[in-house]
């Protein structure tokens, strides 16, 4: 598939998306929906790639749907693309379903889908300058990939009803603050800050960042005692994995592991 909307690119071990609808705020569109989501199943058969890093071009990270198409995906069965709100929440769960860690880069707006879309990577790294919000109520608009379903998780259920309820965005520190995002700093700064992490993270054991991903995205629908029953389970299997030998070995020796993800 040629990738206008979605720009694919490898560095190294890890995978680099761009939304690339910068004239239009990034907004989620039919075929950008269509190219994350086959950008997503070609990294997720990938055994080289090792983290994602999702970004966007241009002053917002993504201001939301597009509604005109959204609207002609509920009034048209026979649309050749189907129904929109379908796509994007078949897009969407395969983004959060990849293995590796996914790091999103919020570069300004980022609001209704666009903080769906969000809320699909693992961590979040902010420019100084974004403005996050739901802004769903805004438009008379009800949420419909996780604004209302993920979002308390992610910050709290008051401060979600805050967002939701008022339609504000707010600075990326405030969101800092309650906890969606992990990191602000300056925009000029923040692709190389994103390099630097992803690239840490592919220093990690791709079996063991994988498991620690299952286990914690898991852990939140358990109840303290089964996600503990959970995690000893999945230990007790990884300690008969080659990566954990290679660590244990690397500490005894004093060197640098080297990881294969088996």
């Amino acid at each position: 598939m040629t990738h206008l909307n979605v720009l694919v690119e490898y560095r190294g071990p890890v995978a680099w998306l761009t939304l690339n609808r910068a004239d239009s705020l990034n907004a989620l569109s039919v075929d950008l929906i269509e190219e994350l989501n086959a950008a997503t199943q070609e990294i997720e058969g990938s055994k080289q790639v090792r983290a994602v890093v999702l970004m966007a071009a241009g002053r917002a990270f993504c201001a939301g749907a597009n509604l005109k198409e959204v609207l002609a995906g509920l009034n048209d069965a026979d649309t050749k693309k189907g129904d929109f709100l379908d796509a994007i929440g078949v897009a969407f769960q395969a983004l959060r379903d990849l293995p590796m860690p996914v790091i999103g880069g919020l570069n300004g707006i980022t609001v209704a889908g666009g903080l769906e879309l969000a809320m699909c990577c693992d961590v979040l790294i902010a420019g100084e300058s974004a403005k996050i919000g739901d802004a769903h109520s805004n438009f008379g608009v009800f949420p419909g990939a996780g604004g209302a379903a993920v979002l308390p998780g992610r910050i709290g259920l008051a401060n979600a009803k805050y967002l939701l309820f008022s339609g504000q965005s707010l600075p990326a520190r405030e969101l800092m603050r309650m906890g969606l995002v992990q990191e602000v700093v300056g925009d000029e700064a923040l692709e190389a800050r994103l390099h630097e992490f992803s690239q840490l993270l592919a220093t990690k054991s791709p079996l063991v960042l994988s498991q620690m991903k299952r286990v914690a995205n898991a852990s939140i629908e358990m109840t303290q005692a089964d996600a503990l029953k959970y995690e000893l389970a999945v230990l007790r299997e990884h300690l008969k994995s080659n990566d954990a030998a290679e660590g244990l070995a690397a500490f005894g020796e004093k060197r640098k592991p080297v990881f294969t993800g088996t």
